[in-house]
């Protein structure tokens, strides 16, 4: 797959399912079975006969079971729901639920019964296939004016950053897909914050645990087994260049500096990568909205174009200040000012005009330049947090040697201080840093791509209830 692909949410295509009355049933059953399609509904479908009867079984106001539940299950055939009311099997009447609501939003002509909706492009020809089967067929459609097709982001086995992305919210389907860049910028910012060989290789370790492990209470957590490894190989990384392995012990030269030695260097680190990540975060932002709404207004925002130059604008002055040249200040200064017009001039348009949309645009465009300097400073808070966990380290090592130094009673001692220091210290800095690197994740990097929240993409797929045999299982689709 190339790059500008995986960078992408999976293309979707509209579709319209035509088949004849007679199949329809089957048609339905053969889309639940495969589990690629989003199928439009009616806004206000009448109960049908097993909903009703499914109600009365649950004695509560739900009709169909929600999406994706396991509990409901199709019969290859129209059961007798009277039979299935009378052994309460819930399950096949809640599946007959799901297929008589979508059998509710067919419109009908004759002989012949059509649905519409949404399926990855990747996937027609083989729900078309399954289709043919049943007589019936998978038209692609174009895609209606003013709506936009739904979101889904590729999951991209083995490894997957998804659920970082799809925890803040669902991305336009024009947006780019930033799951890859921001696992990786989440990592690292872990291993900054949690700098230690040692305490990395336990998360490692932890995170092989929980990829290979059988545990049904940790089967739910099992999807961020990238997670834990990534930000333990990250503070691994980081640990040797601090020269920390469980804490100043000696056994690790300092390849880079000591974060308790050298916190100026880490703190100004800190910011100069921040500063980049919110560089790049502009430069995906700009690309969005072009891909939303066109340069028109790209142009403007403070989250596009507008905002991009003036971002590097004041970074190109800064560098200019510090390396002590004006021409470069200067430059880097005009990059910003001409930015800021940008920014403001687009805050005014969206604005009633005359004296209050200047007072309006003043306000807004005095937020942008303040939100962008906190935004960069933030970034302080890796050093911070860093510093923090090497003090720590180094206080239970202190301790522990301090204790070996007084015989056999000591050495016990000292065992036991290490061995608990170490797991308090792991257990909060891990606790720590990993939620200040989702709050910079967050608030920082995505709040300058995401503007505009998609809708995600919600096939509908519901297992038959008998097994099908090896030679003609159905696997549901998995775009990507």
């Amino acid at each position: 797959m190339l790059w500008p692909e995986a960078m992408t949410p999976v293309r979707m295509r509209r579709v319209a399912v035509i088949v004849p009355q007679a199949a329809l049933r089957d048609a339905l059953v053969r889309i639940a079975e495969a589990g690629c399609v989003e199928l439009d509904r009616a806004e206000e479908a009448a109960l049908g006969a097993a909903a009703v009867r499914l109600r009365r079984l649950r004695g509560r106001a739900t009709t169909v079971e929600p999406e994706g539940a396991a509990s409901a299950v199709l019969a290859a055939d129209l059961p007798d729901l009277d039979r299935l009311e009378a052994r309460r099997s819930i399950e096949l009447l809640a599946g007959e639920a799901q297929l008589e609501e979508r059998a509710e939003g067919a419109v009908r002509r004759g002989e012949v019964a059509a649905l519409t909706g949404w399926c990855p492009a990747a996937e027609v020809p083989r729900v078309a296939g399954r289709l043919a089967a049943a007589g019936g067929a998978l038209v692609p459609l174009p895609s209606p004016r003013g709506t936009d097709p739904p979101t889904l982001l590729r999951p991209g086995r083995p490894v997957s950053f998804t659920p970082l992305v799809t925890t803040y919210g669902t991305p336009a389907y024009a947006d780019l897909d930033p799951s890859w860049p921001a696992g990786l910028s989440y990592v690292v910012m872990f291993g900054i914050m949690f700098g230690d060989v040692g305490h990395g290789a336990l998360l490692l370790f932890g995170a092989l645990a929980l990829r290979v492990g059988r545990h049904r209470r940790l089967a739910r957590l099992s999807r961020l087994w990238p997670f834990l490894a990534g930000a333990g190989v990250a503070a691994m990384l980081a640990g040797a260049a601090y020269g920390e392995f469980f804490g100043p012990t000696g056994l690790l030269p300092v390849l880079w500096l000591s974060p308790l030695e050298s916190p100026a260097r880490l703190l100004a680190a800190a910011v100069v990568f921040g500063a980049g990540l919110l560089a790049v975060a502009h430069a995906a932002g700009a690309v969005n909205r072009v891909r939303e709404s066109g340069w028109g207004t790209a142009l403007y925002a403070g989250s596009g174009c507008a905002g991009l130059l003036f971002y590097l604008g004041l970074a190109l002055a800064a560098a200019g200040l510090f390396l002590h040249r004006p021409p470069v200040a200067v430059i880097g200064a005009t990059l910003a000012v001409v930015g800021l017009a940008l920014v403001a001039f687009g805050l005014f348009r969206a604005t009633a005009g005359g004296g209050a949309g200047c007072a309006e645009t003043a306000v807004r465009l005095f937020d942008v330049v303040v939100r962008t300097g906190t935004n960069t400073l933030s970034f302080a808070r890796l050093a911070a947090f860093g510093l923090t966990h090497a003090a720590l380290a180094d206080l239970v090592w202190r301790g522990t040697t301090g204790l070996a130094r007084h015989g056999v009673g000591g050495v016990a001692g000292a065992v036991l201080l290490f061995a608990v220091g170490t797991a308090l210290s792991l257990g909060l800095e891990a606790l720590v840093a990993g939620v200040q690197a989702l709050r910079l994740e967050f608030y920082e990097l995505f709040s300058r791509l995401f503007e505009a929240e998609g809708r995600p993409f919600r096939p509908w797929h519901v297992p038959p209830a008998e097994p099908a045999d090896s030679a003609t299982k159905v696997i549901p689709c998995s775009p990507g």
